[in-house]
């Protein structure tokens, strides 16, 4: 009788500790490449749109400042988004990420919808990193 109950306790225990590791999904906005927090914002920012839909971002994070942004695929007309990301990405590298989040970023004349998307995105992964580091 208690070797049956123990073989019914450890199976539960089995079972639970299976269910708990199955469920545990690693983080998929967050990760950790070369000493770099990097922040996609496919599934954080997949409200914010652009002119035509979402805006997608990777933010690059290295010592609580912004290393680099980097654009995802997205269906924003080329030729406008090609000068979002020449003139606007590269304005928050080398900021601290309280100062990013403060910066006033001017938008891309012609692009105003992709601009303020890209705007709305950096500001979530910033946020999402400060909570989540």
């Amino acid at each position: 009788m208690k070797k049956t109950k123990m073989t019914l306790v450890s199976a539960a225990a089995l079972l639970m500790l299976a269910t708990m590791f199955q469920s545990a999904k690693p983080d998929e906005v967050m990760t950790k490449q070369d000493g770099m927090y990097v922040v996609n914002t496919t599934t954080l920012g997949k409200k914010v749109t652009g002119y035509v839909g979402a805006t997608p971002l990777k933010v690059y994070i290295q010592k609580n400042k912004v290393v680099k942004i980097e654009a995802l695929k997205n269906q924003e007309t080329p030729k406008f988004f090609a000068k979002v990301k020449r003139e606007m990405l590269s304005k928050w590298n080398g900021m601290k990420v309280n100062d990013a989040l403060n910066a006033k970023v001017d938008g891309v004349t012609g692009a105003t919808f992709s601009s303020e998307a890209v705007k709305n995105n950096v500001r979530l992964a910033l946020e999402y990193y400060k909570k989540n580091k």
